[in-house]
């Protein structure tokens, strides 16, 4: 396991140093040492962490709840238990709760160096096998997100791995990614799968109501709030809040949401009392939100609060591997809304288009190119001549080493206007080519030249 996150939790200030000291040397561990169970905790249940080391014997909450805390934030972290007192039962316990293992103290450095790391490594290879057995079984899809490119693997291992945590969630990602996908596979995989998940997209409300949306009111809180009203944050209780386009809420509110995400209380507008929350915050924005915190638009409090597990969606011009595979299902699904009678083949040369177009508007713009082109395209196949003109253009423009068959593809484009554009000059000049050229105001001659080159005879459109 690389970039392990350790938690190292003992009374004994001493225990702690040695602990530290020792296992500094192995590489690609991240050490957090505490001397208070109760903080402990808190972080357990605030952080994600790979391995807890705990004595077992402490004040305020002892190593055996601590252990229990972490499974519930996190059923896969391993564990590690150091005891004074050894004992069977003691063992047993530990171990019928999840440990990894436990070590007696006194112990020599060397042995807790080469415990962890065979815990470690032990875990590397578990999690190598389960990569390779997911990537036997060809496991593209979660649920609707769909990508076979190593930085969708990526994020479908980062989705399991931070649903199993109780942990706060920032999504990055531009439009059309798929954030909201993201964070409801989040809340399918997480022990909140069972609750509310409540999407809120924070620039659609008007900024007069965002409070009230948010928190709820009470009756008279305001003019016209004849009654009591729950809010978002309420209705969630339990579930999961996904806050779409987060970088959208005004400074006042977001203040007032670090509050509750720090303290999970929230009060109406117009009450006095507190109401507790138990609720789980995904957030989402775009890429650039540190600008936005530079230029003092967002909170930096705000964004270190819900930067606690992090998932970055790639464009998709950076996955291009995924273009046919994102076709296919889209072509199908597009199948099934429609009733469409026949399967609908796509062309290669089509695919070839996709993937030098630079999608701006990323997987939800290839979605409603494709509806429009199956709406528009007769017959069970789509070619190059049946996608919208602009695709085809801009695709052309995009910097790629090879494209000669792209350019082929779009002179027959071009051919295929050419000739219908003529066509339709003639015929609404009843094969006039004098009129006809000056209305596509090109010389009379040019125009003779073009219409010989597209094999268009004009006495075909006289009366």
């Amino acid at each position: 396991m690389t970039n392990a996150r350790i938690l190292i939790v003992d009374d004994e200030p001493g225990i702690l140093e040695v602990c530290e000291d020792t296992l500094q040397s192995i590489s690609g561990v991240e050490l957090t040492t505490e001397s208070n169970s109760q903080n402990a905790a808190d972080l357990l249940k605030s952080e994600p962490w790979d391995l807890l080391i705990t004595d077992i014997r402490m004040p305020k909450i002892d190593g055996m709840e601590l252990l229990r805390i972490a499974h519930q934030s996190d059923p896969d972290m391993l564990i590690l238990m150091l005891t004074a007192y050894p004992s069977v039962d003691t063992a047993v316990e530990s171990m019928k709760l999840g440990a990894a293992d436990y070590l007696t103290k006194p112990f020599r450095p060397e042995s807790l160096r080469t415990k962890i790391k065979k815990i470690l490594e032990k875990e590397q290879l578990q999690e190598e096998n389960r990569m390779l057995r997911r990537q036997v079984k060809q496991d593209y899809h979660m649920g609707e997100m769909i990508g076979k490119c190593q930085a969708m693997q990526e994020v479908f291992e980062s989705i399991r791995r931070i649903a199993r945590a109780n942990i706060d969630v920032l999504i990055l990602g531009e439009t059309g990614t798929g954030k909201e996908l993201a964070a409801r596979n989040i809340h399918l995989q997480s022990s909140r799968k069972d609750e509310n998940f409540v999407p809120v997209d924070c620039g659609a409300i008007p900024g007069d109501l965002l409070e009230s949306e948010f928190f709820g009111h009470e009756k008279g809180a305001y003019t016209g709030a004849s009654q009591k009203s729950m809010g978002l944050l309420e209705f969630a209780n339990k579930g999961t809040l996904f806050l779409d386009e987060i970088g959208q809420l005004p400074l006042k509110l977001q203040a007032k949401l670090l509050r509750v995400l720090q303290e999970r209380k929230i009060r109406k507008v117009g009450g006095t009392r507190e109401i507790d929350i138990d609720i789980r915050v995904i957030a989402a924005t775009f890429p650039d939100i540190e600008k936005e915190i530079e230029e003092k638009n967002f909170r930096m409090d705000l964004y270190q609060r819900i930067n606690v597990g992090r998932i970055e969606l790639p464009p998709l011009r950076k996955r291009i591997g995924d273009i046919s595979l994102l076709t296919s299902h889209i072509i199908k699904q597009q199948e099934q809304q429609m009733e469409l009678e026949e399967h609908v083949e796509v062309e290669p040369e089509v695919l070839e288009v996709f993937k030098y177009y630079h999608w701006p508007g990323n997987i939800r713009e290839l979605k409603n190119v494709l509806k429009r082109t199956l709406v528009m395209t007769d017959g069970n196949h789509i070619t190059v001549d049946n996608l919208p003109e602009d695709i085809v253009v801009a695709a052309g423009e995009f910097p790629v080493n090879d494209r000669k068959g792209f350019f082929k593809m779009r002179e027959r484009k071009i051919e295929k206007f050419e000739k219908q554009y003529f066509k339709n000059l003639l015929d609404i000049n009843q094969g006039n080519v004098t009129k006809a050229a000056e209305q596509a105001q090109i010389p009379r001659g040019t125009f003779y030249r073009m219409l010989k080159k597209n094999n268009i005879d004009p006495t075909n459109f006289r009366s």
